[in-house]
């Protein structure tokens, strides 16, 4: 198998959520159904099979069929409770970190963050429930219910598989650091939700850490997918 270097792996990274946030961006500006339901959108016609057509195309190489299985190299399996008991432990101390640490990180970025917002449409604002109230009942209930699938489930599920498999177990550069190393990318990333860094580093980067030296992806997907419903159920109480 060969390793992927540095450049590779910014390559690897960055370029579909450069493409996802200039495209979101760009028709942001001519939307006439929420941006949250926009990017949800964009995130399942780009994001999704970028990041996946980058592992089946790997494991087509490394195994000479398409597959999903160069996101598990060097995986072994855990009993349920093993995978479940961490993802709830991480879980609950991001729920910690989501009451002290992004308060502070708002405070600190509240100034930028307005300056950003107020050069761009309204509906960029993904915390303008007023706004997003404007729109019909049955848009609001579409969007509900399409951001759930793509936030709690399709989304983190990708990009697990992309970051916290793939690219780790390719990354040349292996030690205890590479998944600390990956986590911070995964971070930066989020182009589209650039003030709240912190906050996902030092939540992602524990159980990216823990899933790579039990060497059980399905550690971090659980985790993932249990903070992306949590917030997901928070935006349905939020706007019907």
């Amino acid at each position: 198998m060969n390793g992927i270097g540095t450049k590779g792996l910014l390559l690897r990274i960055f370029t579909p959520a450069i493409v996802l946030s200039l495209s979101y961006l760009l028709l942001g500006n001519f939307c006439n159904i929420p941006h949250i339901l926009l990017f949800c959108i964009l995130g399942t016609v780009i994001l999704v099979p970028m990041e996946l057509g980058i592992i089946l195309s790997a494991s087509k190489k490394e195994n000479g069929a398409y597959s999903l299985k160069s996101a598990f190299v060097g995986q072994e399996k855990l009993p349920l409770w093993k995978i479940l008991l961490p993802a709830f432990i991480f879980f609950g101390a991001a729920g910690l970190l989501s009451v002290f640490v992004v308060p502070l990180e708002n405070q600190i970025f509240a100034q930028m963050r307005a300056a950003l917002l107020d050069n761009l449409p309204t509906g960029f604002d993904w915390t303008n429930f007023e706004y997003m109230k404007s729109f019909p009942k049955s848009m609001l209930f579409l969007t509900c219910i399409f951001y759930c699938i793509f936030n709690a489930f399709l989304g983190p599920v990708t990009e697990e598989l992309f970051f916290r498999g793939y690219l780790t177990s390719h990354y040349k550069k292996q030690n205890s650091f590479t998944p600390v190393f990956i986590a911070v990318l995964f971070s930066l990333y989020h182009f589209w939700l650039p003030f709240n860094n912190v906050f996902r580093i030092l939540a992602f980067a524990p159980v990216a850490f823990i899933a790579y030296k039990k060497r059980n992806l399905y550690i971090s997907i659980c985790f993932h997918c249990l903070c992306n419903l949590f917030s997901a159920i928070g935006f349905v109480a939020a706007v019907l």
